[in-house]
């Protein structure tokens, strides 16, 4: 066993508790290892939304580094990892299950397979810092060398394979918005090295490095409490309206439904609207594709839309947009958001530019002997970003579902005033991936410095200020509406001007860090003998 594990003994019952459970963990035979490194990335998504128990890190994290460093070779080292990594992955992600029994009768196949499936590859993102891990020595260098490497792989997971930067481990502190305030200097990523230094404090010997990782906490908390006692901004004389259909996503498209649910959210906003406040102009925002009709080009739900509206009053609605060839031919489709006023005129159109492989495009089509995406046609990528500015409207960055899960690509140039996430997330059903999806927006406002508003079909729908505290909110699985005044925008954040280069440059510096302490670190065997007495 690496001598920081005997020496961690000497912090107390807890550590002599850990160190015990370790020892047990590298003296298993081989396969209960692999068993034993795939519970423990169960374990660690305990630490994500919605559960946030983020203490369970102190023991997933020092199990996987012990596994790694017992194991006979960096080949049983990278299964040890990539176990541990499918775990994770699996129960961060197991809800896409639920997407495929919206349509069970077609695709009831692929039921056992989608979220083994999905979570290998984000198992091989575990590799590098855990072969880093492994060719360094025990104590600080292994620590800072899984961190960097760690953050590394996070952020080319928002890139590769048409990025997926779902459930990032800054996450785990999105339970409140005093923890999350340093996303504000060093973003989701930079959190995320910062929460794994901490889970491999126990791998340490004595009691310094607990009192250091105090001491940070305790600094970052002051500083977030100093942000949030910060004088709020001046906020534009703007009410939301944020409607929540709650219809579920396994009658949403079918043809004697439509009108129904259309029906749906015209009544509800305008109950809602009736009990507006008066002062200010009042924005009503509807999911993604809550229209099942093609609003930014039929006339009559164009009308039917406006009629739901007071007088000066903007709809910012999901629908899907088509284009047709000059012969009539349907020729493109987009994922949109439109803004229409109360008199039934399209003021903006956003187009999703971010699209979901295998939900709204078939990557490799023709290749595939299945098709999953529902319709006859891929959906079209919008240009990118988009500062929207309907009139007597703050401006406005528009982000349809997961757009809203990447770091420091959420915000157009020049920046808006504020943020709005339109998803349906009746896909997830009732489970973890509205909370884990709620937790990345929440991040986004912060890390731009900008509030941000969310309806969802189903729930989450919020309303976040430009610090992540929640102003609004409407529970998963319920039907209904908020009306709330937008909050005021910061000045832009370091990470807002920084972005993605200022966590990349602190995985680099742990990285070079780890190299620079390897000579130090001395292992048993290479001390002299002690002279005899």
């Amino acid at each position: 066993m690496d001598l920081p594990l005997a020496l961690a003994a000497r912090g107390g019952l807890a550590a002599a508790v850990l160190t015990s459970l370790l020892a047990r963990l590298v003296a298993l035979p081989w396969r209960r290892q692999l068993a034993a490194a795939f519970g423990l990335g169960l374990l660690s998504t305990l630490a994500l939304p919605p559960v946030h128990a983020v203490p369970v890190l102190l023991i997933a994290i020092p199990g996987l580094l012990a596994l790694v460093a017992a194991a006979r070779s960096g080949r049983r080292a990278a299964w040890l990892g990539f176990a541990w990594g499918w775990g994770h992955g699996l129960a961060g992600i197991y809800w896409i299950t639920h997407a495929i029994l919206t349509d069970a009768a077609t695709f009831w196949w692929l039921v056992p397979l989608a979220a083994p499936a999905v979570a290998i590859p984000l198992a091989l993102f575990v590799l590098p810092p855990v072969l880093a891990a492994r060719a360094l020595p025990a104590g600080w260098p292994r620590l800072f060398g899984f961190a960097g490497a760690w953050v590394l792989a996070e952020l080319a997971r928002g890139f590769l394979l048409t990025g997926f930067p779902w459930n990032l481990m800054g996450t785990a502190w999105a339970f409140a918005a005093l923890p999350i305030q340093p996303a504000a200097l060093i973003g989701v990523h930079g959190l995320s090295l910062l929460t794994m230094l901490l889970a491999g404090l126990p791998l340490l010997p004595g009691w310094r490095p607990w009192a250091g990782a105090a001491a940070m906490l305790a600094a970052l908390a002051g500083f977030g409490t100093w942000r949030l006692a910060q004088p709020a901004p001046s906020a534009p004389a703007v009410q939301l309206l944020l409607v929540q259909g709650n219809i579920q996503q396994e009658v949403k498209w079918r043809p004697e439904q439509r009108m129904p649910n259309f029906q749906r959210y015209l009544e509800l906003t305008a109950e809602a609207a009736r009990h507006a406040s008066p002062t200010g102009k009042l924005v009503v925002i509807w999911p993604e594709t809550a229209s099942p009709f093609l609003l930014a080009q039929d006339p009559e739900a164009q009308r039917m839309a406006a009629e739901s509206l007071p007088p000066g009053a903007t709809l910012l609605a999901g629908t899907v947009r088509g284009e047709w060839a000059p012969d009539g031919q349907l020729e493109r489709v987009f994922n949109s958001l439109v803004a229409l006023d109360s008199e039934g005129r399209v003021e903006a159109v956003y187009d999703k530019s971010h699209l979901v492989p295998f939900g709204e495009y078939m990557p490799l089509s023709g290749l595939l002997p299945i098709r999953l995406v529902t319709g006859g046609m891929d959906f079209t990528a919008g240009p990118g970003p988009q500062r929207l500015a309907p009139p007597g409207l703050p401006p406005f960055g528009a982000l349809i579902c997961y757009e809203v899960i990447f770091p420091a690509a959420v915000t157009p140039s020049p920046r808006p005033d504020w943020l709005v996430n339109i998803t349906n997330d009746g896909w997830f059903g009732i489970s973890s991936g509205p909370w884990q999806h709620l937790a990345a927006a929440r991040l986004r406002a912060v890390e731009e410095g900008l509030p941000l508003a969310r309806a969802a079909q189903t729930g989450i729908s919020a309303l976040f200020d430009s610090r992540g505290r929640q102003v609004a909110m409407i529970p998963l699985g319920t039907m209904g509406t908020t009306t709330v005044a937008l909050p005021g925008t910061d000045a832009p954040p370091p990470f807002a001007h920084g972005g993605l280069a200022i966590p990349l440059l602190l995985a680099l510096a742990c990285l070079g860090l780890a190299w620079r302490l390897r000579p130090m670190v001395v292992s048993p065997q290479a001390l002299p003998p002690e002279p005899r007495r």
